[in-house]
């Protein structure tokens, strides 16, 4: 066996291992024998591209990469899509509570966490710090350990992810003094971290931003009344985190209601922490200084992973039924939707295994869209648009009669990524960074184009591939992996016709 054998070996062992499929799992997923898996990580098997590309596509995870190769969607489109499909658990709170079992002494299972790259890197720099994560099946177990090496961080997993922002306020109870690697994730203009800064600053936490890292220390924190200086998801997040252990009460003014921050608050409340405001933009936080005991908690489902589907099916005209979409992050988006003449029926309502978010069923029909006379835009609350969720008008809006104005005042130059639908034959004319107008209908075609480095901008060129006629392809798809588990399979099962390739 080759040196190279046993190096592709290992390196899927090791993939396997952090994604929680034992041998015999994996074994199954390739329709092989466990025998051949096990001569596969000891490297004494030889590896076809075919068996290779069928080992990326199982793990969610590229394994080519080891041989200088993209992963790419080939796909072709034009045609209705049925069947079920379930909505699954948030990335964004995955994200946040792995950051948040920090906080806990003692054992912390986060239930049904999705199996996506985002995810993976935060658990990468969380092992990497000495913090002992296991998977179990679709859960993970987090066990923070006596001492964090915060001069071992994961460095390449770290600046991927913005996600690592997120430790600033948990590793503020736990070091005097560190440095952190700076934030990457999507490229989405001008994103400050400013709010942050100056947030964590009132709690007793000083930050200086350096080229490459943060350097941050601590005396002694102390509970204040902090006004955020942006209404954003992340900033009230990192503040309740760092809240959430100091002695007295802390008042957070202008915070985010989002899904994602309320999954937090529930989380933090399963550990003794006292939070009154939860769902509004005033958060009161009783720390609670000394926190280790055994936690389990049930992730909340995904309304900007309902969003896409949801997206997908007016966009292609289809009758697919959409399971456990959270409702209220919803409500919103499925009114204009509705305003639109986006036909679709609620045949079910019940609770997630939270206990406390809403899910319904919505079960979709073919329809004759009508561009809005009013633009589309978000809010930084759950009282409007989600911010995450505006793309997905885009491909809507390129199948509805007239002319739709999205207004995407959030992000800098995130609309440009919008004019990559331009290639399938869409007609949007940019007005500026923030707005863009398109008019419709019109007949999408098929064409290649190179994934934006952003989540729901490649998200929305995928749609519009699957509506537009012939093939496609979309290129270096890194960025949608990120934000979705298995989203080739789900999409087949659907009908859809996509399968994942390699290319030099």
């Amino acid at each position: 066996m080759s040196k190279d054998q046993q190096r592709i070996g290992q390196f899927i062992a090791e993939v396997r291992g952090l994604k929680g499929f034992t041998q015999g799992d994996f074994a199954r997923a390739l329709r092989t024998s466990q025998s051949a898996v096990a001569r596969m990580e000891s490297g004494q098997q030889n590896l076809t591209t075919e068996m290779l590309a069928k080992i990326s596509a199982v793990l969610n995870q590229e394994i080519i990469t080891l041989a200088d190769k993209s992963v790419n969607f080939k796909i072709e489109g034009g045609k209705k899509l049925s069947g079920k499909v379930a909505v699954n658990t948030s990335k964004n709170a995955a994200v946040s509570l792995l950051c948040a079992s920090l906080l806990n002494q003692g054992k912390t299972v986060l239930k049904n966490v999705p199996k996506i790259e985002e995810v993976y890197r935060v658990i990468e720099v969380l092992l990497s710090l000495g913090v002992s994560v296991k998977w179990q099946d679709s859960d993970v177990e987090i066990v923070p350990g006596k001492k964090i090496s915060i001069n071992k961080i994961d460095t390449e997993a770290a600046v991927k992810t913005r996600s690592v922002l997120m430790l600033l306020g948990p590793l503020a109870h736990l070091l005097p003094a560190f440095n952190l690697p700076l934030a990457g994730g999507c490229k989405l203009g001008e994103r400050t971290v400013r709010p942050h800064l100056f947030a964590l600053e009132k709690l007793g936490v000083n930050i200086k931003t350096h080229h490459d890292h943060y350097a941050v220390s601590s005396g002694r924190l102390k509970a204040a009344e902090v006004v955020l200086y942006e209404m954003g998801d992340t900033v009230t997040e990192n503040t309740l985190m760092a809240a959430a252990k100091i002695n007295g009460t802390t008042t957070i003014k202008l915070a985010s209601s989002n899904y994602m921050v309320q999954d937090l608050c529930h989380f933090l409340q399963s550990l003794g922490v006292k939070i009154e405001g939860v769902g509004t933009s005033t958060l009161k936080v009783h720390g609670k200084p000394h926190i280790n005991q055994r936690a389990t908690f049930y992730l909340s489902e995904d309304p900007i992973e309902a969003m896409l589907f949801l997206s997908l099916a007016a966009t292609t005209n289809s009758a697919i039924t959409v399971e456990r979409c959270p409702v209220d992050f919803l409500e919103l988006e499925l009114l204009k939707l509705e305003k639109m003449g986006f036909k679709y029926k609620i045949i079910k309502r019940y609770k997630s295994c939270n206990g406390v978010t809403n899910l319904v069923d919505v079960q979709t029909f073919p329809s004759k869209l009508i561009a809005l006379e009013e633009k589309i835009h978000p809010l930084t609350s759950s009282a409007g648009i989600n911010i995450d969720n505006l793309p997905f008008f885009v491909p809507i809006a390129t199948q509805a009669k007239g002319t739709t104005l999205i207004h995407d005042w959030v992000y800098e130059n995130r609309a440009i990524y919008y004019l990559e639908l331009n290639k399938l034959r869409a007609n949007l004319i940019l007005a500026d960074a923030h707005r863009v107008y398109i008019d419709g209908p019109t007949e999408l075609r098929g064409a290649e184009v190179i994934c934006p480095p952003a989540l729901r901008p490649a998200a929305i060129i995928l749609i519009a591939m699957l509506a537009a006629k012939g093939t496609s392809i979309l290129r270096n798809v890194y960025s949608i992996n990120r934000g979705y588990e298995n989203l080739v399979q789900r999409l087949q099962k659907l009908g859809a016709k996509i399968e994942m390739i390699h290319s030099m």
